[in-house]
């Protein structure tokens, strides 16, 4: 059991690295730095291409290498899943009783992973891929953290009205982190400029209907992104909207958890979600205001794998896990 819990913990390390390196990857702008999949110009390793296929797209070594260097990682972590999955089934064989659904469904997870991750190079940036790609790539970090709190000795008495309230918390935070999503594969970080207000005004004129329209045409190139200036606002807007919603919610819940456990470890996690609200707000606002600054939008990607994964283990804990002294 211990060995397997250093792996999973290790593989959610991974997890939250190739979550980060795949944000540095899309802003970049080496998302297509390697025009076909799973090689890059026809190789495993970069180098020059083999053939005349691809000499129609220019070679950016840089951008070739980013691309390649996260595909490796993404492909580390795939095998780690594979290896904990293969683990968990060999130890059922046995005496062991390890939990089994949240492992096959991560490998299943992994495995639609990979093909986002092709479909994201084939599509040439295909918004709702990209987005799916993200959400994707965070769902398996929080996954393996809750795997890894399924594995570990926390046991108590369930709390079926907090483990409602802080399972929409979870649903609001992933909704907000497709936003997010959304945001990024469409280029509108900056569409609006500026704190609280976008370009100077308080309510911009907004176009749902073009800004979140999901079927985008296939066969175009998204790099850069195709949207006009007011639909990018719009997306922007909204990403703005929902930010405020989901930190109102998640402070409050969070405040309450901390006013009613005392010495719990879900208290614990309380005082940890209230600390990534504060700072993933932060980070928003320095995107908007500095012009979306590379590494604080990397920061920002990481800080919302974070909160899914501690809103998630949350929900564990308040399953079956607190087992400290309750305030009644």
């Amino acid at each position: 059991m211990k060995a397997l819990r250093l792996l999973v913990i290790f593989a959610a390390v991974l997890a939250l690295f190739v979550v980060m390196l795949g944000a540095y990857t899309r802003l970049t702008d080496a998302g297509l730095g390697c025009p076909d999949w799973p090689g890059c110009y026809g190789h495993m390793i970069i180098q020059q291409p083999s053939s005349q296929h691809h000499l129609s797209t220019p070679v950016e070594s840089r951008k070739a290498l980013t691309e390649m260097v996260h595909r490796y990682f993404a492909g580390t972590l795939a095998s780690l899943i594979f290896v904990i999955w293969f683990s968990v089934l060999l130890g059922n064989r046995g005496k062991k009783k390890y939990p089994s659904r949240l492992p096959s469904l991560l490998v299943l997870l992994v495995l639609f992973q990979a093909a986002l991750g092709m479909w994201t190079v084939t599509l040439k940036l295909l918004p709702v891929v990209v987005m799916g790609h993200l959400l994707g790539g965070i769902s398996i970090f929080a996954g393996l953290c809750y795997f890894q709190m399924q594995l570990s000795p926390y046991k108590g008495p369930k709390r079926p009205g907090w483990r409602f309230f802080i399972g929409l918390g979870a649903v609001l935070v992933f909704l907000q982190i497709a936003l997010g999503g959304w945001v990024s594969a469409n280029y509108a970080g900056v569409a609006c400029v500026g704190f609280p207000r976008c370009n100077g005004i308080w309510w911009p004129i907004l176009h749902f209907s073009k800004g979140f329209n999901l079927f985008s045409s296939i066969g175009a190139n998204y790099q850069g992104g195709v949207l006009d200036s007011g639909v990018r606002i719009t997306i922007q807007w909204v990403h703005r909207l929902g930010a405020f919603v989901v930190a109102g919610y998640m402070v409050i819940l969070g405040l309450a958890i901390v006013l009613r456990f005392k010495k719990s470890k879900l208290r614990l996690f309380a005082w940890i979600l209230l600390f990534l609200i504060l700072i993933q707000f932060a980070l928003g606002i320095a995107n908007v205001v500095y012009l979306l600054p590379l590494w604080v939008a990397v920061l920002h990607n990481g800080g919302a794998a974070l909160l899914l994964a501690t809103v998630v283990m949350m929900r564990y804990l308040a399953t079956e896990g607190c087992v400290d002294v309750i305030k009644h």
